[in-house]
Order: C-alpha cells, then structure tokens, then sequence
C-alpha cells in the first residue's frame, strides 16, 4: 500500500478553505487586491502611454537625424511616379533621380529668390517702416482710450499699455528657426536621391521581409496607394497653390501693393502649411498694406481679398479637385498640424498632411472596414 504524502502547508500568499481537504492551497481571492491590479487593461495603457512618450521624446532629440530623412522618405514618395514615368523612356532611374532632384530645387530656388530681395530691401529699413507703422496706428488712440476708462471703471490698472513694436533682435532667431542647417540640407538632398534611386529595390525588399503570402500582398497594397496617394496630393497641392499665388499676385498688383510677384509667391509657399500658411500671408499682407499704402482702408482691402479668396479655395475650390479620396477631417488636419509644428517646426507642418495620408492608408489596411464596428444609432 502507497504512503500517503505529507499534508502541503499554504505558502503565505495563500488560503485554505474550510470544507477542502486539509493541505490543499487556493489561490488567495482577488477581492484582497488592490483595484489597480485587478484591472489589466489600466496597466495596459500605462504601458501603452509610457511608450508614446518615449517615442515622442525620441522624436523630439533626434530632429536634426530624424527630419531630413522623413522628409526626404515622404518627398521621395511623392516624386517616385516621376521617376517611373521617365523610366518608360529608358532614361536611367539614378539619372532621372539627378534630372528630379535638379529641376525641384531649381524650381525652389527661383520662389525663394522672388521673396529674398524684397524682404532683405524691406529688414534694411525696419527702424523707419516701424516709425511708420506706429504712426498710421495713431487712429487707434481713441478706442483705447476708451478701453483705458472701461479697465479703471471696473478696477483694472489705471494706465494704458503704450504699443511697443517688435525690436530688431527676433530676425537672427526667425531665420534659425525657420533655416535648416547645412548638414540637414546635405542629409536631405543625399538621402532624397538614394532613396529614389534605389525605391525600387527597397520596396521589393520590404515586402520580401514577409514570409507569409497574404502579407506580402498586404504591404504591396499598402506601399501602392501611399505612392499613388502622395504623388496625386504633391502634384494637385502644388498646382492649387500655383493657382493662390497668381491669383495673390494679382490681387495686390489690382490694390497697388509693393512686389506683387514676391507677395504671390509668398502666398503660394505659405499655402503648402495647411491652416498655418493662409493666417500667415494674411498678417503680412496687413502689415504691408498698412505700411505702404497712404490709408487703413486701402491697406486692408488686400487682405479682405485674399480672405475671400482663401475661403473659396479652402471650402469649394480644393475639396472638390482633390476629392473624397484624399479629403481629411478637418479638426484631424489641425491637430496634426498643431503637433507636428511643435515637434519639428515649420518642415514638421509640411509634412503634417503626408503623415496623416500614410497613417489612415496603413490604418485602412490593418483595420479594414468589415472589422467590427459601433452599432449605428
């Protein structure tokens, strides 16, 4: 006849109950813990939270790596259908990168050049603009004077913050704000080409990475609409933009504003910022406008215009050629816009709407529709 084993004593992390038999362990009850660790998915999104901050953080060291070469990734994209329209005609990949790359920066360069020597023109005479512009500012004096009285009636300071302009100290940190160094520019333009050089062949690559069938078909699908979907938003946001700055031009050669061709272009650069740009020709056509022309009423009549303008583009013009297809949420576009300036600056806003077109197509493909859904209402 077998020995009967010994009684097992519970460990201190255990209870016995009652009515089992002597020696065996159950679990402590969950009932004793504390709430936080009964509940996983608190834990979860801890984690999940931690991680998102260390990614932004990431993001936020590494901008002097990280931006050149997502810029340089997502202008790539866009320009790769290029790049394989001249391949038809048996022009070489890596010489139709060089052509590509050659004819956006000179394109880039005369934009830049229409708005260089009026606004260098412009910086040599801030102390005198400055003069002027507080002086046209003078027909505000009365309404606040009237805010002054209002403030002391409800117990507000007794005194009237004069207007003090802007000294000329923010120019050097704007310009190193909004400049790239060399070496950025150098890590752009190097990896630009490679990378449409070599598209092919790293595309290949990464969908070769999987082994299983379906997710190789699944990244080729992915990879072919983020192309196609970048290359048609460069070329319709390029040739609305296009259509702003002439039409800008325009406007201010029709009010008699000073440099019509740099203002239009100006706003044509501006315009590729989503929300940001359009609010920052505004301001520099009141400036201007108030600076040159001999009234207020004349200075703003350029501003009002362009408004409009932007208003027709924004709500009519570009949401009907772009289509449904390319169409994003509006409040999504200012988040993004809003997140990708703080983190990166002004390349960040450009390249805002990029990144959120590649981040719904991977989102389509890895969350497809027919996944569950909400109920409907």
């Amino acid at each position: 006849m077998a020995a009967k084993s010994p009684p097992t004593k519970p460990l201190p992390g255990e209870r016995q109950l009652p009515h089992e038999q002597e020696g065996t362990p159950v679990p402590e009850s969950k009932l004793d813990l504390p709430p936080v660790i009964r509940r996983t998915e608190v834990v979860v999104i801890c984690l999940v939270g931690l991680l998102i901050i260390c990614i932004i953080t990431g993001l936020y060291l590494a901008k002097a790596l990280l931006l050149p070469i997502t810029l340089a990734f997502i202008v790539g994209t866009m320009l790769s259908p290029a790049a394989s329209f001249l391949e038809r005609y048996r022009i070489p990949r890596a010489v139709a990168a060089v052509l590509i790359v050659a004819a956006a920066s000179a394109a880039t360069a005369f934009m830049v050049g229409l708005i260089a020597s009026p606004a260098i023109e412009w910086s040599g005479k801030l102390p005198e603009l400055g003069a002027l512009l507080k002086d046209k500012l003078r027909v505000f004096d009365r309404p606040l004077a009237l805010w002054q009285e209002l403030q002391s009636m409800l117990g507000g300071p007794g005194t009237l913050t004069t207007l003090h302009l802007p000294k000329v100290d923010w120019v050097q940190p704007t310009l190193e704000f909004l400049s790239p160094t060399f070496a950025e520019f150098l890590l752009f333009i190097a990896t630009l080409l490679l990378f449409i050089a070599s598209w092919r062949d790293l595309r290949r690559a990464l969908i070769l990475n999987f082994g299983e069938r379906a997710w190789r078909l699944r990244t080729l699908r992915i990879l072919n609409e983020i192309e196609e979907h970048l290359g048609n938003y460069l070329l319709l946001v390029t040739m609305i933009n296009a259509g702003v700055g002439i039409a800008t031009g325009l406007i201010c050669a029709v009010t008699g504003m000073p440099n019509p061709a740099s203002l239009g272009a100006l706003a044509a650069i501006l315009n590729f910022i989503p929300i940001i740009g359009p609010v920052a020709m505004f301001a520099v056509l009141v400036v201007v406008g108030i600076v040159a022309l001999p009234t207020i009423g004349a200075g703003l009549l350029a501003p009002a215009m362009f408004a409009v303008m932007t208003f027709l583009e924004g709500h009519f013009l570009t949401p009907t050629i772009v289509g449904r297809r390319l169409a994003l949420n509006a409040l999504a576009v200012f988040l993004a816009v809003a997140f990708w300036t703080w983190l990166w600056g002004p390349m960040g806003a450009f390249l805002s709407s990029p990144l959120l077109i590649v981040a719904l197509i991977v989102k389509e493909h890895l969350m497809p529709p027919d996944s569950p859904q909400l109920p409907e209402e």
